[in-house]
């Protein structure tokens, strides 16, 4: 058994304003555990995204979120959840006024290859991206895969 405080784990630079990896921290092997909170404007992912292998579960603690989805945007409320099945493009964004809490869950721990996909205005389409490491790392981008040019960048 393995107990941990989240507020004991360190936060991770992400596109999210707090974003916890708690896989590592509860020791677990066939799951991958993560703790979110999002301001307003914040998105669980860099991108429209999906994983190969992985499937995942969003459980909304507070607040509201916003997942595009293939089929069409769904809001999902506190105390609702939602699942999203290998290869399955979504993206949750808090388009509301309040912070949002949640848990994502994702099985297998290892997603597999995963494809995200942005707005790229050099473009002028959504196209994939890479997300890299800038400023001696304080902060990441994202860039087009396509024509090289940034397309978003998080602090």
């Amino acid at each position: 058994m393995d107990k941990i405080r989240i507020d004991d784990v360190d936060q991770r630079l992400d596109s999210a304003t707090v974003q916890r990896p708690l896989t590592d921290a509860v020791n677990a092997t066939n799951v991958a555990l993560n703790y979110y909170e999002l301001a307003p404007g914040d998105s669980f992912a860099y991108g429209y995204h999906m994983h190969e292998k992985q499937e995942e579960v969003f459980v909304i603690q507070e607040g509201s979120v916003t997942f595009e989805t293939e089929a069409g945007d769904v809001r999902v409320d506190a105390g609702e959840l939602i699942r999203f099945a290998p290869g399955e493009y979504q993206q949750g964004i808090n388009t509301g006024d309040e912070r949002v809490v949640a848990l994502a869950v994702g099985a297998p721990r290892e997603a597999g290859q995963s494809e995200i996909l942005r707005r790229c205005t050099s473009c002028d389409e959504r196209t994939p991206n890479t997300v890299e490491r800038v400023d001696e790392g304080a902060a990441k981008i994202t860039r087009c895969l396509e024509c090289g040019s940034e397309t978003a960048r998080f602090e």
